[in-house]
């Protein structure tokens, strides 16, 4: 009988291969994770520090270092950093070389609330907190605010970060106990009365035409209030 020699050198690869690959695999599973590495992604500014994002991982498995890898639930700590209310998004993974990566994006204040209670409204219009890390420059929320009722809010906060004119100019979102807005601009003595938020984009284009015509005549000071609330027309009281 003749012996297929290529037949038992092919079996002899792939066992070697399936070996090898298994005792790859269980040094991986046993290697011993690390110091967490922790990396931000988007704006520079920390509101969540990397001492509390690693203290979050560390404190859900009694420590990172020195654990073995396939105990670890990475699901788990994706879920316990999202968790964090200043944390919009989390993803944690091990590296070749036993490191425990974790990638952070922040939530984006846009506007911050200063009633009886202080905080952040996010960029998707949820309850973000005040940071003692850093305060954002956005506009001051003041007035009748509700946690459970921010849209209004909401929105004209997102219309003001995405105008470069209001974004320079406005300094203070203002709500009354009928849901008015009102607008406070930066070094100008009126208020700007811009009511509810129908044919918003209108009202604004009002607002800068009457900015820039009276900011070239020298007459910004002049006014108390700017009513933006009439059809086609700008009503101002002057001092």
């Amino acid at each position: 009988m003749k012996v297929n020699w290529n037949y038992i050198k092919m079996v002899a690869l792939f066992c070697l291969v399936v070996f090898l690959f298994a005792f790859a695999s269980g040094r991986n599973n046993a290697r011993l994770i690390t110091e967490p590495a922790i990396k931000f992604t988007g704006e520079d500014n920390l509101f969540v520090t990397n001492e509390t994002v690693s203290k979050l991982l560390t404190q859900n498995y009694g420590g990172t270092q020195n654990v073995v890898k396939e105990t670890l639930d990475l699901n788990k700590l994706e879920n316990v950093l999202k968790s964090n209310p200043m944390i919009k998004s989390a993803e944690v993974y091990v590296a070749v070389n036993g490191t425990l990566n974790a990638e952070i994006k922040q939530k984006t204040p846009i506007a911050r609330v200063s009633t009886n209670a202080s905080y952040y409204i996010d960029d998707r219009g949820f309850y973000m907190p005040l940071s003692s890390n850093y305060s954002a420059r956005v506009p001051l929320v003041t007035g009748y605010v509700e946690k459970n009722n921010l849209e209004n809010i909401f929105k004209i906060a997102t219309k003001i970060r995405e105008d470069e004119f209001l974004k320079m100019n406005v300094i203070e979102i203002h709500q009354n106990a009928n849901n008015k807005l009102f607008l406070k601009l930066r070094q100008c003595k009126f208020l700007v009365q811009l009511g509810d938020l129908n044919l918003l984009d209108k009202k604004i284009n009002n607002l800068k035409a009457f900015y820039q015509k009276n900011i070239k005549e020298k007459t910004l000071d002049n006014y108390s209030k700017v009513n933006l609330q009439f059809d086609n027309q700008v009503v101002c009281t002057k001092i």
